[in-house]
């Protein structure tokens, strides 16, 4: 059984539920936070997330806000109560998002950068560590030791798909890694649907299979205009796709337990 996971007093990732974390790929501005926070209010989703350090492969890419898009998060958080979830890419920037990151998140490119990894492992924080795009099941594992290690045993496994031959979705989503790491460890394993297809077509069906497959929740890019992001539009769902997405995870959720 996973272990559950104590953030900010509140019990989450519990195995008998399936935790929804929502938002866009990047911050954009805080009339874009506003929106998406109180879409994601109303339907009661309590994690929100937002890049504000941006890794992209293209340095002429969108690279984020900083400590502007820190700034955007804090007051969202204020108003709206939402838990915040970010990537960090730079130990220095641990302490700088302390007072607004509640789960920190390591990227695919920085699964393996292990002077970030002992660092997180030194936070009272839990860390969401997604898998490297071509990492082995047994190299996560053992990136999940260097946190552990340093005394920080609050860790999310995040499967975001693997690179592969197969060029019709972004990466090839890894599901079966989510029975083998349950098996080999006893962290919460996420899923992000999102990263893992690269088309927003394929991002409830992948959530479907990972609810099944016993995952302990998602997360999944939202915006309100996804054709006008800056970075990751293809793979966001708008807010009607997402709406669909909690009710049909619900019902699915509902007919597992029904027959438990």
């Amino acid at each position: 059984m996973n272990k559950e996971i104590n953030i900010a007093e509140e019990l989450i990732l519990n195995p008998s539920q399936f935790t929804i974390i929502a938002g866009p790929c990047a911050v954009e501005s805080y009339e874009q936070m506003e929106c998406i926070a109180k879409f994601l209010k109303r339907l009661g989703i309590k994690y929100l997330r937002g890049g504000v350090f941006k890794p992209r492969t293209d340095p002429k890419s969108f690279q984020g806000l900083g400590v502007e898009g820190l700034e955007i998060l804090r007051a969202v958080k204020k108003i709206y109560k939402f838990k915040i979830v970010s990537e960090i890419m730079d130990p220095r920037d641990i302490d700088l998002a302390y007072d607004c990151v509640d789960i920190y998140q390591v990227g695919s490119r920085n699964m393996q950068n292990y002077s970030l990894l002992k660092e997180m492992g030194k936070t009272d924080k839990p860390i969401l560590l997604k898998r490297g795009m071509s990492a082995t099941i047994e190299e996560w594992i053992k990136a999940s030791e260097y946190i552990a290690l340093e005394g920080n045993e609050n860790i999310i496994l995040c499967e975001r798909g693997i690179r592969t031959f197969e060029t019709y979705t972004r990466n090839t989503l890894d599901l079966m890694s989510i029975p083998i790491l349950k098996s080999k460890t006893n962290y919460p394993i996420f899923v992000d649907p999102s990263h893992g297809t690269g088309r927003r077509e394929l991002v409830l069906p992948a959530t479907k299979a990972a609810l099944v497959l016993g995952a302990s929740g998602i997360i999944v890019e939202i915006h309100p205009k996804p054709e006008q992001a800056l970075s990751d539009g293809a793979q966001s769902l708008n807010f009607a796709q997402f709406e669909n997405l909690v009710r049909e995870l619900n019902l699915l959720k509902n007919s597992i337990y029904e027959k438990e």
